[in-house]
């Protein structure tokens, strides 16, 4: 075969399979179906949610404060002198019942004064004894001489009589004096309590209105609490927010001795003034017996203050991350899985969260999470911020 011949069946061949592709995708072509436009399904926004309980809630109001004592005494000497004696219990931390000795002052010089006063008294009655015979021998006499007449005053000694008089009750009240001042160079506890400062010791010479020792009872201690205006609407307080006597229960929480401990209180009152600085009120909270436990509940101590509030009817605690605009919660309705917004009445935030007063319904979810343009009623997904559930 020439090469001629050669070239023509392999152009004649080329043609061919070029022909038959040509109809091949002529074919496919017609068999296809034609495509409809089709619009991208956009997802859904994902939130998260909480549920809520409606109900009773029980407000606790907690504060922070620091125990003072309710009553604080210096013990001042009314009189001068050496102290002989002090009691073992008269130091810094020392405690002591109502009547304790504390301080003995040297009576000796006293003792002398009550002596000197007494014999000043009885001579004072000698005198006034006689002034009165003088007086009743002198109206005998003016009677003989002149009877039925009265005798004149100064006749019938009554000036000496008065004197004489006046002498005895002078004397007597000198007496009286010496008295006190002997019993007064023995210095008792006047409660019980503890010592929380002392500057006296045996051989000592101490004035009157010298300083000794600082005392406080132990019987009652007070803590001062700052709060909040609005938080005082929450809790009975004795003449400030009822006309009851008894005020509202409180716990007192400390760290003590390397254990929390608690002590019962009650609130007793509202200092006279509002802090001028801060605002603030000061709320007083007394706590009976608080050497009763071990340890005690000592002066000095900073403590947290839980005090026993109203109870609200009808009201829920949510997240602060579900509040939006001071008082809009986004609610998710879970039949319908779409988003509302709820205007709430919030009654205050605590440590819990935010108390709801009205506003939501037992069976609305909360949504804790943001959303970037949220829409009154727009469909949404939620998961379950507590267990991870998603709907």
């Amino acid at each position: 075969m020439s090469n001629k011949v050669r070239i023509i069946i392999h152009i004649v061949l080329a043609l061919a399979f070029i022909g038959a592709g040509v109809m091949g995708f002529k074919l496919l072509k017609s068999s296809k179906e034609a495509l409809g436009r089709q619009e991208p399904e956009v997802p859904l926004p994902m939130v998260r949610i909480v549920s809520i309980r409606v109900g009773e809630i029980d407000m606790t109001i907690t504060g922070e404060g620091t125990v003072q004592a309710m009553t604080e005494s210096q013990i001042v000497p009314q009189v001068s002198g050496k102290v002989i004696q002090v009691s073992e219990n008269l130091v810094n931390g020392g405690t002591f019942k109502k009547g304790d000795l504390l301080v003995t002052i040297e009576p000796r010089d006293y003792e002398i004064a009550v002596t000197l006063a007494e014999a000043e008294v009885k001579d004072a009655e000698s005198k006034y004894e006689m002034a009165v015979q003088e007086t009743e021998a002198s109206k005998r006499e003016w009677q003989r001489m002149h009877p039925g007449e009265s005798p004149p005053p100064l006749v019938a000694k009554e000036p000496q009589l008065s004197a004489a008089r006046a002498g005895l009750e002078a004397r007597r009240a000198n007496l009286e004096k010496a008295r006190l001042n002997l019993a007064r160079t023995t210095i008792n506890a006047p409660f019980n309590g503890r010592v929380s400062s002392e500057q006296v010791d045996i051989g000592q010479y101490v004035a009157p209105g010298q300083a000794m020792a600082t005392l406080y009872a132990t019987d009652v201690v007070e803590i001062v609490v700052p709060m909040e205006n609005e938080d005082l609407n929450w809790f009975t307080i004795p003449g400030f927010t009822s006309d009851k006597s008894t005020g509202a229960r409180a716990t007192v929480k400390a760290r003590v001795a390397g254990r929390e401990r608690t002590w019962r209180g009650q609130v007793n009152r509202v200092e006279g003034k509002i802090d001028a600085k801060t605002r603030m009120v000061n709320v007083v909270i007394r706590v009976p017996d608080p050497f009763a436990t071990r340890p005690p509940l000592s002066v000095g101590q900073f403590v947290e203050i839980e005090i026993d509030g109203n109870t609200i009817t009808q009201a829920a605690v949510i997240p602060r991350a579900a509040l939006h605009d001071k008082n809009t919660v986004w609610a998710v309705n879970p039949e319908e899985k779409r988003l509302y917004f709820r205007n709430v009445e919030i009654a205050r935030m605590d440590e819990r969260g935010v108390v709801v007063q009205s506003g939501l319904k037992p069976s609305d979810l909360v949504v804790v999470s943001p959303l970037k343009a949220p829409t009154d009623g727009m469909q949404v997904r939620y998961v379950n911020a507590d267990n991870g559930g998603q709907s």
